[in-house]
């Protein structure tokens, strides 16, 4: 007789369809809308990034507020909820005739996205996991990476067909992938328990800190610091990837090839080191990730030949990977699972000041001087002083009664 498979794995992969898709329809995907919209429109590059912040706003304000929502009401309301909202934003933006409107959609589509996206998967499975965490958000996280397929279809849409119809085509795909994902969904149930772990184990096994005093404690401080800083520089490469390489003489085709690698290439590092903190230091693997993001970065301002290209796909995509895992398998480990999405949350709300400082100063700066070299190099500074906040966080000694 085959052997049931734990319900918490169905989870991990109704979660990592939703990351996939979503990953490239709002995340990924934006930089190969990003020329085609400008030149239309004859914006500046400033300009249009800023809708990139805009977007970046489930991981800002909404994203606490998704936090709240998600240990209250369930993963299963929100993905729904979030799922049909993204599709009505892909629509209306396909309908952009002004500058108000363009910003608008992505606002609508960020509210949607909120309820689709980190907090509430990454709640989805920590409520299901205890002693394979980091492999569950591994696995659930390389959903995003796994959207890298999706980016050169998206670009070959928009390249035969125009921006306008693939936004309509990609909205209306959301609702007919995104809602019956989101009904596989379901809380934890009390008798359910780990391969491995007794039920008592799952209940009564680690820390359990409430919000208040983890929002008290240096280690969630410098986690939010941390997440600043690496969204501050994903943001900024994802959205002016493609720019970047057209001003240096690079086809679109390239472009749009990196582009896509850069999402997969960082699977390796999800998997990887969600893996590899399992079962050594977390906070130290944290502090691996980020250390080779900043060496990637390093390179990604020098590139003039194909070969240095890959280089930095080597070196940034598993060190991003990595640090999307890990950040949510320490909030588990150090603080527990009964306020974890609300800890997201807040993380994720912080990420999202560097969601915003990061594509807008990487637009200005090229507006202003013409290169983008010396903000890649000011944000390989910003990730080694990441790396360097790791080695002074701890985890949460006493075990307390959430609130």
């Amino acid at each position: 007789m085959l052997k049931r498979v734990y319900y918490g794995w169905w989870i991990v992969l109704a979660c990592f369809l939703m990351n996939l898709y979503v990953g490239a329809i709002v995340f990924f995907s934006f930089t190969a809308f990003f020329e085609p919209i400008r030149t239309e429109f004859g914006w500046s590059y400033t300009q249009v990034s800023l809708a990139s912040s805009l977007r970046g706003l489930e991981m800002g304000i909404f994203a606490p507020i998704v936090g709240f929502l998600v240990d209250r009401f369930g993963s299963r309301k929100l993905l729904l909820g979030g799922s049909v909202v993204i599709g009505l934003g892909l629509l209306t933006l396909s309908l952009t005739r002004s500058l108000a409107m363009f910003y608008m959609s992505f606002l609508l589509i960020a509210f949607g996205a909120g309820g689709c996206t980190s907090v509430v998967t990454m709640t989805a499975v920590a409520n299901w996991f205890q002693k394979n965490i980091g492999l569950a958000l591994g696995i659930m996280a390389s959903g995003f990476g796994a959207s890298g397929l999706v980016i050169p279809l998206i670009v070959a849409l928009i390249d035969d067909f125009g921006w306008r119809l693939t936004l309509v085509i990609l909205g209306l795909g959301m609702w007919a992938i995104g809602v019956p994902l989101s009904m596989v969904v379901r809380s934890r149930s009390e008798s359910s328990r780990e391969d491995g772990d007794s039920k008592d184990e799952f209940q009564t096994g680690g820390v359990e800190i409430n919000l208040r005093d983890a929002m008290r404690s240096r280690s969630f401080i410098f986690l939010n610091v941390a997440e600043t800083v690496r969204m501050m520089a994903v943001t900024a490469v994802v959205v002016h990837l493609m720019p970047y390489l057209s001003s240096l003489g690079f086809e679109r085709s390239t472009g749009g090839v990196v582009a896509a690698s850069l999402p997969l290439v960082s699977i390796f590092g999800r998997f990887g080191f969600g893996w590899l903190g399992d079962r050594t230091e977390k906070r130290a693997v944290l502090g691996a990730t980020f250390l080779i993001m900043g060496a990637g970065l390093v390179v990604f301002s020098f590139v003039r030949d194909p070969w240095m290209i890959v280089l930095f796909l080597l070196l940034f995509s598993p060190g991003f990977g990595g640090s999307m895992v890990l950040r949510g398998a320490i909030l588990r480990e150090y603080f527990g699972r009964a306020s974890f999405g609300k800890m997201i949350g807040i993380v994720l709300g912080s990420a999202s000041v560097g969601g915003i400082l990061g594509p807008t100063l990487a637009g200005y700066a090229f507006d202003r001087v013409g290169t983008y070299t010396s903000v890649w190099q000011a944000m390989s500074l910003v990730c080694a002083f990441a790396t360097v906040l790791m080695v002074w966080i701890k985890p949460s000694a006493p075990v307390r009664q959430p609130v």
